[in-house]
């Protein structure tokens, strides 16, 4: 994680700039159709705070987490509210206290051994019947491409390390699409999930 938090570090405003206008509506609008009115979001990785902005303005509560502390001072700004700054082994949450989490391309920076304990951490973040939103780059892939290390996971890695984590999770939808910043040829595994 330290050279993917290095990354971070040097190219903050590069990351900013494509990702904050990059359109997920689409699957924003399905996350938030399927949770209670003004429920609780976890955002684990809020990056540029894109998510995390669209959700306040929608009346949701944020709780916004990433472990760059240069896009935390952003995403801080955008959000008008602190971003808590810590890596996902070291975040320490109420356990069973959100109604949501939305993990939207940050888990896939956990190194492959460390994701069941990572992933069995996450859930019990989450209240009884909390939804997810989880994505990774497509793929069997592990190891670093381009400064970032990347865990890429397919519908069968995905249900392996699930299994590991020693946790369950309904899966309620889960897809493979095209990347939504059109520059980008990535395929992503999408998922939906209830506890």
């Amino acid at each position: 994680m330290d050279n993917t938090l290095k990354y971070y570090a040097k190219n903050t405003e590069e990351f900013i700039a494509s990702t904050l206008e990059a359109d997920m509506s689409a699957t924003q609008e399905k996350f938030l159709a399927l949770l209670p009115k003004g429920a609780h979001i976890l955002d684990l990785g809020c990056g540029s705070g894109r998510d995390s902005l669209c959700f306040l303005q929608q009346g949701f509560q944020v709780t916004a987490v990433d472990g760059s502390l240069e896009l935390a001072k952003f995403a801080s700004e955008l959000i008008g509210q602190e971003v808590v700054v810590s890596d996902f082994k070291d975040l320490v949450l109420p356990v069973a206290s959100f109604d949501a989490i939305w993990a939207s391309a940050s888990l896939l920076h956990v190194h492959s051994k460390d994701l069941p304990g990572i992933l069995a951490k996450v859930i019990d973040f989450a209240k009884p019947g909390a939804v997810f939103y989880m994505s990774f780059k497509y793929g069997d892939y592990e190891g670093e491409r381009g400064g970032r290390y990347y865990t890429d996971l397919n519908e069968a890695r995905f249900a392996d390390f699930l299994q590991k984590s020693g946790r369950s999770l309904e899966i309620i939808e889960q897809w493979v699409a095209k990347d939504v910043r059109p520059d980008k040829p990535e395929l992503w595994l999408n998922t939906f999930a209830r506890k």
